[in-house]
């Protein structure tokens, strides 16, 4: 009687999941429907009207009382990271992408390779889904919507569902500025609310490109959607300061990244490996620049609340330093003014989650005996978690970099640099501005590049006849037949 209650329970799920996936499926195909009918007329536009459509979409979000309004509604929804933070992202990562696409050729021949006969023509990949996180509900899908619409696209926005009323308010904004241009509206779109899995799944099923910003889960999904797809891999930044670094430097910096709104970037420092020569002198630094280190007894506190059942606790992500002290018991006056909470580290892996993503203001603290254990160190952390993405340096021995790039599983080094703020990009480096960082396959992705509007891009290549140019086999096996069997190496002596 129970197994066959049991069945009819699953038969009447299987029944419910059937009705959903038919009024997602058939919800998304309008959606879609009608961004083709506009990714056709943009299709037309060429590199001035295109280019007025980004400069449209920017605006929409970085006006002033716009983007207040956005960050407050942010913050007001998700419960994520502060307003003024949300403010000064929206502002300048919108700024700093604007600035790599002035000029950028999008629109018809982009390039022209007289040497090899190539014209390489940029085309449409056609309606784009975003999907994006509840972390940056305005940042992320401007950068999305503004690197879609510069290759010509339409997309449709899948935020998280409390993301969705900025999300919303975004695309509204983007509208109101399109209807200056008299362009189509439907060029960017969101999912209505309430967004589901279904609708996301279908959508993914449904567009031409998938573009995943979110949790590992939505990554995922992405990535088996039948789809092409890119998404990014799991953060977990570790910062080395070597014994040469400027420490006041080197703190600030650290400090300002990893306090930014609250640590809920995935470029946040998670753990500093600090060499022994300057460990208790750097601790001291930090805490001048607002860190507070806590002792063993204190530090089991903030686990048991910072990680229940070893778990990261959600009602913990991006709140800043005093409220989660205050929720792990810890009281004292030092903890009223922290900017950021440190804990000392030895150990790896799922038993030490300390030593894994905290999105929050809390770093790990580990000693390395010389730049070589540090580098070990590294390695174990991103063995747990965060391989693929990048690694932070404050140094003043530049060799230390390209070392770190030959041997860690990064996709990017960061070398004296507030790490959050400088790996998607900035005004004194040469990342391309974005809030997407592909992580390679180390972190499981197909790309290992800042997301940028070249991804939203189908490059069309014609080949021209050029003088020939064959390879003496002779010179190209110079150097093998010489290692390996000397007497052999007369030219033409694979030739059939």
């Amino acid at each position: 009687m129970l197994d066959r209650q049991v069945s009819e329970n699953a038969d009447a799920r299987r029944a419910e999941r059937s009705v959903e996936d038919t009024d997602a499926a058939a919800l998304v195909a309008e959606l879609i429907a009608r961004a083709r009918k506009a990714q056709e007329i943009a299709n037309r536009y060429d590199q001035a009207r295109t280019d007025l459509l980004v400069a449209a979409a920017g605006w929409a979000i970085m006006e002033p009382s716009r983007n207040r309004t956005l960050a407050e509604l942010a913050v007001a929804d998700t419960g994520l990271g502060n307003v003024a933070d949300k403010i000064q992202k929206n502002h300048r990562k919108t700024l700093g992408l604007l600035r790599d696409l002035n000029g950028a050729k999008s629109v018809g021949i982009i390039a022209e390779h007289k040497e090899t006969g190539i014209v390489e023509i940029a085309r449409p990949v056609g309606v784009v889904a975003a999907i994006t996180p509840s972390t940056n509900p305005g940042a992320t899908p401007a950068n999305k919507i503004i690197n879609a619409l510069k290759g010509r696209n339409a997309v449709i926005l899948a935020p998280s569902p409390k993301g969705w009323t900025t999300c919303a308010k975004l695309v509204a904004f983007v509208h109101a500025e399109f209807d200056k241009l008299e362009a189509p509206r439907d060029l960017v779109q969101v999912l209505p609310a309430p967004v589901t899995k279904a609708t996301t799944r279908e959508l993914m099923r449904q567009a031409d490109l998938v573009v995943a910003t979110g949790s590992q889960a939505n990554i995922r999904a992405a990535y088996a959607s039948g789809t092409p797809a890119f998404g990014v891999g799991a953060g977990n930044v570790a910062s080395i300061v070597d014994r040469s670094a400027d420490l006041a430097v080197a703190a600030k910096q650290i400090a300002v990244s990893k306090c930014f709104d609250n640590a809920t970037s995935c470029s946040s420092e998670n753990s500093l490996v600090l060499h022994a020569g300057i460990f208790e002198p750097m601790l001291d630094t930090l805490a001048k620049n607002g860190g507070v280190l806590l002792d063993a007894q204190e530090r089991q506190r903030l686990e048991a609340v910072l990680f229940p059942g070893g778990k990261l606790s959600p009602e913990l992500i991006a709140k800043d330093a005093p409220t989660i002290a205050a929720k792990a018991g810890l009281r004292d006056e030092r903890f009223r003014s922290a900017r950021f909470l440190m804990v000392a580290e030895t150990g790896f892996g799922p038993a030490h989650p300390f030593s894994g993503e905290k999105l929050s203001p809390v770093l790990a603290i580990y000693r390395a005996a010389d730049f070589s254990e540090a580098i070990r160190i590294v390695e174990r952390i991103y063995a747990y978690q965060g391989a693929g993405h990048s690694v932070g340096l404050h140094t003043h021995d530049e060799g230390q970099a390209i070392e770190l790039g030959l041997r860690l599983p990064v996709s990017r080094v960061i070398v004296n640099q507030a790490h959050c703020i400088a790996t998607g990009g900035s005004f004194d480096n040469g990342l391309p501005f974005s809030l997407s960082m592909g992580c390679g396959t180390w972190g499981r992705n197909s790309f290992s590049d800042n997301m940028n509007y070249r991804h939203f891009l189908n490059i069309t290549r014609v080949s021209r006849v050029i003088p020939e140019s064959v390879p003496d086999e002779a010179e190209i096996f110079r150097e093998y037949f010489a290692r390996t069997s000397p007497r052999s190496g007369q030219a033409g002596r694979g030739a059939g």
